[in-house]
């Protein structure tokens, strides 16, 4: 029974994640929808919290001071809505939960930093992530392939129409 449930959570899990910890500074690219459009928000802050590391329920909690206010925002790692997790500072904590950073304020709330090679940590290849995003930029293309036909077909149509009334015209003024 365990290894049935272990294989169904597996299977939400996405198959390579960037290795996020306390204290690191992160940019989060998350895909949001409005109406029919979509776009892709970038929110950059501290990571207060990393819960349930090596569960498809992982989750990750980010911090960011804007205008004197706290932001907090949780991302599912294993989300399909959040397509790129980068990180761009490591701090260096003894902690997982920094729940500390939200009473510091300016210099105080400074992290020292840990040298790390940014390109080996956040150089995670997701093959079907990138699968979907061809997939979707082909069909976008072919979707804005067929409108271009439909444009030049009814621009040659009105051509053809135009054509006609102008002979019509010519011949009524004979």
């Amino acid at each position: 029974m365990n290894s049935i449930v272990k294989d169904v959570s597996d299977s939400y899990k996405k198959n390579s994640v960037v290795n996020v910890k306390s204290g690191d500074t992160v940019r989060v690219h998350q895909k949001i929808k409005e109406g029919s459009k979509e776009r892709i928000q970038v929110f950059e802050g501290l990571v207060i919290r990393v819960s349930n590391r090596n569960s498809h329920t992982a989750s990750v909690l980010v911090r960011r001071q804007t205008g004197g206010t706290g932001v907090e925002k949780s991302y599912l790692m294993h989300s399909p809505l959040v397509t790129k997790i980068e990180i761009t500072k490591r701090g260096k904590v003894r902690r997982n939960y920094l729940s500390y950073m939200r009473n510091l304020q300016g210099k105080a709330a400074r992290l020292s930093n840990v040298s790390f090679d940014k390109e080996a940590v956040n150089s995670v290849v997701d093959v079907e992530a990138e699968k979907a995003e061809a997939e979707a930029k082909a069909s976008k293309e072919a979707e804005a392939a067929v409108k271009a036909e439909a444009a030049a077909k009814e621009k040659a149509e009105l051509e053809a129409k135009q054509k006609a009334v102008e002979d019509a015209h010519k011949a009524t003024e004979k």
